[in-house]
């Protein structure tokens, strides 16, 4: 009865590991907390962007993925990059930035 016992007791952990390592982000997945944080930080992003006077007439793509954020569009002066650069630098949780904003 002991040795049953401590054989069910022993699957139960190794299913709590498994789990826990299933869940776990990866290179090219992330948890779902990451996914959170990333959505909050795109969000945050896009409304400072809005709010301001000088960007909201362009369209600027955002995507975050593991605190890494991507610019995408076209502005028309290497002063507007420059200044959405800086609008994303402030964000708190922002680890890297690719800017892929374009002049015209």
């Amino acid at each position: 009865m002991k040795k049953r016992n401590i054989v069910i007791h022993f699957l139960v952990l190794l299913m709590l590991i498994a789990t826990f390592v299933a869940c776990a982000s990866t290179r090219t997945y992330e948890s779902a907390g990451e996914y959170v944080d990333d959505s909050v930080i795109t969000t945050k992003i896009k409304s400072l962007l809005a709010e301001d006077d000088f960007l909201k007439s362009f369209q600027i793509s955002v995507e975050t993925y593991q605190g890494t954020v991507q610019m995408s569009g076209f502005v028309n002066s290497q002063k507007a990059v420059d200044k959405a650069g800086e609008i994303v630098r402030s964000v708190k949780g922002v680890k890297s930035i690719k800017n892929n904003l374009i002049v015209k």
